[in-house]
């Protein structure tokens, strides 16, 4: 550290102190800037308890089953940091997709994240219904990020599963100040190569609620 910096100063609670950090890497990234707010690095999860005990900038709802406003209205009431929510784009689609948009939007969601397979139509129809950034899933190189771009998608974001890394720089080539965020996976090298890469944002994936009880009840045996 320069000796003429200032570290910065952590505070911590006498019992929550075990927080869940992302990894130091995320910090690199540029961050995407929604309404005056950088944000760097999003927990993916709808788990309320990680959610609640976790230091990334922002949350991104996003769930393998239709959308539904009980639970978008539980995890944006139960954060106290920004909630990007899914709503729809796959099995849920049309008319349905828009009223759910329009519906988190109303409970205070910072921005709609909708699934690769969503019609163009369909797109511009959700962004035309809110005043959030909505984000487009992106998941191989067969899409055509102008298009979507044209349709009203504010951000991509690339799930290419182990293709991620390669799948942002070659949308970065063609779009050099596209906001892009990426699944990063939840290592320090995973996540520093996508950041690498080009992208702006980082979805950290979070060990499960088993996994952290595994290791504290670990601890727990040894005492």
């Amino acid at each position: 550290m320069n000796e003429h910096q200032n570290p910065v100063p952590n505070i911590e609670g006498r019992l929550r102190h075990g927080i869940l950090r992302v990894p130091e890497a995320t910090y690199d990234a540029t961050g995407i800037v929604v309404n005056g707010r950088r944000i760097k690095s999003f927990v993916f999860t709808t788990d309320l308890a990680i959610i609640r005990n976790c230091d990334a900038d922002a949350v991104f709802a996003v769930y393998p089953f239709t959308p539904q406003q009980a639970i978008s209205d539980a995890i944006i009431k139960g954060s106290y940091v920004p909630v990007f929510c899914g709503v729809g784009g796959g099995t849920t689609k049309g008319l349905r997709t828009v009223g759910l948009a329009k519906d988190v939007e109303s409970q205070g969601a910072m921005g709609v994240v909708l699934n690769a397979p969503i019609s163009d139509l369909n797109l511009a129809a959700v962004a035309r219904a809110v005043d959030i950034p909505v984000v487009i899933t992106v998941t191989n190189n067969r899409t055509d990020i102008q298009r979507r771009l044209e349709a009203g998608a504010s951000i991509l974001n690339v799930a290419g599963g182990s293709e991620t890394t390669q799948l942002v720089r070659w949308i970065r080539e063609q779009h050099p100040t596209v906001p892009i965020i990426a699944s990063g996976g939840n290592t320090e090298k995973t996540i520093r190569a996508t950041v690498e890469a080009g992208a702006n944002a980082i979805t950290y994936t979070p060990p499960s609620t088993k996994e952290l009880f595994r290791e504290m009840m670990a601890k727990y045996r040894d005492m």
